[in-house]
């Protein structure tokens, strides 16, 4: 229990850092809405880690990642390949919710990157499923896959292998899960899309 421990120290570290940040104007938001950032919840040692865009309304009021109508479909997609939210861990690159639900813009994804960073070298994860386009590029150049991004219209659901500083890491990109609100039809290319985790289950049993 050491290792979890450790990391669950560690990750609380980088949580307190969040609530105290003020390095960008979304703090103001914050504040002035009293809403909370979403640091990310989840096993923390998972060997796969969910990483969206930004937080929306509802996680912003409750400080649980994919907590909304989205999170109800990335349930939906985990419980089609027998994959518990208790061992996975879920997280966005912002910690804090844009206004009007805007995308994330550059600043902002430099600045909370940093903490997304730090995440993920605490747990170690061998697998990082990014979704949307945002997620999927800051990961690929995180990753020495600059080479290989394209939209993510013409990557999901494939895996692509990096070595991190710790050992090889999958990377999967995914629409993001909010696509099927609008489109129905892409549900079922997302549930199709997440077979690809089937093989990456018994992961989570190499702790």
């Amino acid at each position: 229990m050491r290792g979890f421990q450790k990391n669950n120290d560690s990750l609380k570290k980088v949580q307190d850092e969040i609530f105290k940040c003020k390095k960008c104007p979304l703090y103001k938001e914050r504040k002035k809405l009293k809403i909370f950032p979403v640091v990310g919840e989840g096993n923390y040692r998972a060997k796969i880690i969910f990483i969206g865009e930004a937080p929306g309304a509802n996680e912003a009021k409750t400080g649980h990642p994919f907590c909304g109508k989205a999170g109800k479909v990335l349930d939906y997609l985990l419980d089609s390949v027998n994959i518990k939210r208790k061992d996975i861990y879920i997280t966005n690159i912002l910690k804090d919710k844009p206004p009007s639900n805007r995308n994330p813009n550059q600043k902002e994804i430099n600045t909370c990157g940093h903490y997304l960073q730090r995440q993920i070298e605490i747990i170690k994860p061998k697998v990082i499923c990014s979704l949307g386009n945002f997620s999927t590029k800051y990961i690929f150049e995180k990753y020495n896959l600059k080479d290989k991004l394209k939209g993510i219209s013409k990557i999901h659901g494939k895996v692509f292998e990096s070595q991190d500083t710790f050992e090889k890491i999958k990377i999967i990109p995914f629409y993001h899960p909010a696509v099927a609100l609008y489109n129905v039809n892409m549900k079922k290319i997302l549930r199709k899309d997440f077979q690809v985790l089937k093989g990456t289950k018994k992961l989570k049993d190499k702790k």
